[in-house]
């Protein structure tokens, strides 16, 4: 056999031994065993925001986390890199012997030794032993739950409005924006519960991400979403921080007749909960009577009144 021949074999058994290794890494193979130091964190609520201005940990955060965990979305360690960081998802095989240990512990730093293999562009990390290195940030922070929060934003005719001028009514105060998916999603609930709930004195309220300046796309999202409560814009992160939610979108909080914070969400409302507590605020009985008077004309409406 001649040396080109020899050479030409050499070649093709290096590049498909290449080709190979290349598969076996995309398919997931695991290497050597590495240890990782950072912040556990929810994946999908880590993207939420800027993380090299904005620290993840606060009470949102927190119960976002939860929330992803109970549909199947993994927590993962935030390793920083220079100014930047990367993240490492858990497998969820581990996640799901101790789910409650570790979701108790997220926003807290953590080692963890295992095995790094790639899934569909993402990198994973196998957990072989793990240690808590630091309490989570919630233990020190205060809930804005019983406290009263101030906003000021502008109505879409450019007038200021005031959260304090609804003092007397219960107050569902809606953070959203026209580009926020979930936020399209939950408005049909919200104005269900505007429906519902306005004869009781309660005023749902959209504080809009977006600026006056982009008055004619909220106008038109009120237009498709068939928005039935005042819409106010320009709110920003900090205002949502003030209220202990943020700084992802969509969040809900409820504020009672007293002006008082009386309930937080973090992520998309579930309009049974909603329900529940606006239900709890007015009073069991009062709110069971009024439903009854509404069955009741609503009884009456339908009967004939054509003699028989």
């Amino acid at each position: 056999m001649s040396t080109k021949n020899i050479l030409t074999r050499l070649l093709l058994i290096a590049a498909i031994t290449a080709a190979t290794a290349s598969h076996l890494c995309a398919q997931g193979s695991k290497g050597a065993a590495v240890t990782l130091t950072g912040q556990l964190v929810c994946s999908d609520c880590w993207s939420e925001a800027d993380r090299k201005t904005t620290a993840y940990g606060t009470p949102a955060d927190l119960a976002c986390a939860r929330d992803c965990a109970e549909r199947g979305i993994p927590s993962a360690i935030a390793v920083k890199e220079g100014s930047d960081y990367k993240l490492y998802l858990i497998e969820q095989t581990e996640l799901k012997k101790n789910q409650a240990e570790w979701l108790d512990r997220i926003g807290g730093q953590v080692e963890v030794t295992g095995k790094l293999y790639a899934k569909k562009g993402k990198q994973y990390v196998t957990v072989e032993t793990y240690k808590f290195l630091s309490v989570p940030p919630s233990a020190s922070q205060e809930t804005t739950i019983g406290s009263e929060v101030e906003l000021s934003l502008k109505d879409l005719t450019g007038i200021d409005q005031r959260l304090s001028a609804y003092r007397g009514r219960i107050v569902v105060l809606n953070f959203w924006a026209t580009w926020c998916i979930p936020c399209k999603q939950e408005m049909p609930d919200l104005t269900a519960i505007q429906n519902e709930y306005a004869a009781f004195g309660v005023q749902v309220v959209g504080a809009s991400a977006d600026q006056l300046a982009n008055r004619a796309k909220v106008l038109e999202f009120i237009k498709q979403t068939k928005i039935n409560f005042p819409v106010w814009v320009g709110a920003t992160t900090d205002d949502m921080k003030r209220f202990g939610v943020g700084p992802g979108l969509p969040a809900t909080v409820v504020i009672g007749r007293d002006g008082l914070v009386a309930a937080l969400h973090y992520k998309v409302i579930q309009q049974a909960q909603l329900k529940k507590e606006i239900d709890k605020l007015l009073g069991a009985n009062s709110v069971a009577l009024a439903r009854e008077i509404a069955a009741s004309k609503t009884k009456a409406s339908n009967v004939s009144l054509v003699p028989s």
